[in-house]
This record gives structure tokens, C-alpha cells and sequence, in this order.
């Protein structure tokens, strides 16, 4: 957590603050027991024996918006409100997206060894594709996929979007000039697919091999959700086959990734550790939004 939240709920609060905690279960759960509020990242799982700890705790905070790592119902049935810092890491993951789309697309990336090597790989790497009048298809269209979109079509690409909550003339589509889609037309139609929607019964295991099959023969898939959304395996193998232009992974369904799961050189694949909305800036801003929730919770307790 950025130092200056946490300064400013210490100014107000006794806090213990203490990224070990979440390697350390005896002493989170002693710790537990006696608190107010909770803030966590990704990595701490709010659930079972540690909500059951949580006798006195009225409020957890998410470091991030994904609460997979959560039991939120356990958490309201025990009388304690759940707070994700919704859209605070939104403008990080959409650089990271069209960051890593650039770079798949283009494929320059790959010649640093060569050329320092002293070869000169021109021809080969001279092939690479541009963004601009290429299609995005955003698979959920929330505040992120939203960010996604506006940074794409400042580049010059067309967009598509698929979100089951939205219906097709929901205003957020034409602001951003984006086309609302199926997902079957989406995938057959966009040159880079990028995920974001949160980890439910409904999108585990969304993209199988029957899916990623129906993509566009050379297209890039992006995953910055959650890992269980994806099949790796099939992801790998279409690399390896040619029918996919290019995949990256900065979820995993356990993280770290065990040593071995994927070659390391496997084509046209880019794997980051679960960085994406991380920057120096998202984390200022992701802490501020909770520290600024607690603290207005916490001061609506006082009598």
C-alpha cells in the first residue's frame, strides 16, 4: 500500500501494517481477531478460518477489483461491507494491453539477441503488423475494457465489445465509438482479444480450445483477468500450430506459475507476473480511493 495512505489511516487510527501477514497465518489470524477493518491485495484469501476470525472487523478493503481472493457473501453475513477500489488500476491494465498488442503485432521485440549477436534479422522482422485499421475486440466492457477502448481508438483501431450485462444500446458503447458484439462474431472478426471480466461460475473456463479455434487465424489473445478464464494448454498449442499470431498471460490459475508449465520458447507468447494493473501511479491512486473509504467508514461509526 502506497506509504502516504497508509500515513494518513495511522494520523487517524491504530494500524498495523504489514505485507509479511500474508505468509504468516497463525499471526494474520491473531491479528485478525482484534481488527476493525482489513485491507488486502490478491494474494490474502479472505475466507474460511480467517472470516470466521473476523469478529469485530465491520469493512475489508481490496487493494485491486477483482474478488475471486474474497467470500463476499461470507464476509455481508457476518455484517462486513466489501470494498474493491473499482477503476483506480483501470488506465494501468489498458497501457499494459496495448503495450503487449504492440509488440505481438509488430514482433520486433524478438531481435535484441540476434542483432546483438551481431546478425542483422531485417527481412525476417520486417513483416510486423501496425494498430492502426486493425480490430480490438474487449471481452467485458467495464471500466477497464472501457479504458482499453479509448486508448485503441486514439490509435486508430476499430472496436468491438461483448458484455452479457449490457444490452446493445447502452450509451457507454457509442461515446467511445465502440460496435457491441456477440462474442462468437467478435472472436471471428478481431485481429487482438483482450479479457476482463472477473473470475465467476459463468466465465471459468470461457476460452477452451473450441473457442480459441473460433478466433481469427492469426489473432493475439490478452488475459489480464484471471487465470481459470483461460486454458493455458490450448493457448500454447495453437502457438505452436501457427493458428494464433501471438498470447499473453499475466494470470495464472496458480500463481507463481510452477516452473515447467509453459517452454520458455514458445512462440509468440509473453508472460508478466500478474503486473498489469500495477504501476507506481495505479498504486497511489488504488490506495488513496481505500484509505479515503475507510477513513469516511470508519468516521460514520464515531458517536
Amino acid at each position: 500500500m502506497d506509504e502516504a495512505a497508509v500515513g494518513r489511516l495511522q494520523a487517524a487510527h491504530d494500524v498495523l501494517y504489514d505485507p509479511s501477514l500474508v505468509d504468516d497465518m497463525p499471526r494474520l489470524l491473531a491479528q485478525a481477531r482484534e481488527c476493525d477493518v482489513l485491507i488486502v491485495r490478491n494474494r490474502t484469501q479472505v475466507r474460511g478460518e480467517l472470516v470466521s476470525a473476523l469478529g469485530r472487523c465491520k469493512l475489508v478493503g481490496r487493494l485491486g477489483v477483482g474478488l475471486d481472493n474474497i467470500d463476499v457473501a461470507a464476509c455481508e453475513a457476518q455484517g462486513i461491507g466489501v470494498i474493491p477500489a473499482t477503476g483506480a488500476n483501470a488506465l494501468s491494465v489498458a497501457e499494459y494491453v496495448i503495450a503487449c498488442a504492440m509488440m505481438l503485432l509488430r514482433g520486433a521485440y524478438r531481435s535484441t539477441a540476434a542483432v546483438a549477436a551481431g546478425a542483422w534479422p531485417r527481412q525476417a522482422l520486417g513483416q510486423g503488423r501496425e494498430m492502426s485499421g486493425k480490430t480490438l475486440g474487449v471481452v467485458g466492457f467495464g471500466s477497464i475494457g472501457q479504458a482499453t477502448s479509448r486508448l485503441a481508438r486514439g490509435l486508430g483501431m476499430n472496436v468491438l465489445a461483448f458484455d452479457p450485462l449490457l444490452d446493445a444500446g447502452d450509451k457507454a458503447f457509442e461515446s467511445l465509438g465502440v460496435q457491441p458484439a456477440t462474442l462468437d462474431d467478435l472472436l471471428s472478426r478481431a485481429d487482438v482479444v483482450t479479457l476482463h471480466v472477473p473470475l465467476l461460475d459463468g466465465t471459468r473456463g470461457l476460452f477452451g480450445a473450441s473457442r480459441i479455434a473460433g478466433m481469427k487465424p492469426g489473432a493475439i489473445l490478452i488475459n489480464t483477468s484471471r487465470g481459470q478464464i483461460v486454458d493455458l494448454a490450448a493457448v500454447v498449442r495453437a502457438l505452436k500450430a501457427g493458428s494464433l499470431g501471438g498470447a499473453v498471460f499475466d494470470v495464472f490459475d496458480q500463481e507463481p506459475l510452477a516452473a515447467g508449465v509453459v517452454e520458455a520458447d514458445c512462440p509468440n507468447l509473453i508472460l508478466t507476473p500478474h503486473v498489469s494493473g500495477v504501476s507506481q501511479e495505479s498504486n497511489v491512486r488504488v490506495s488513496s480511493l481505500i484509505a479515503d473509504r475507510v477513513l469516511e467508514r470508519l468516521a460514520q461509526r464515531k458517536p
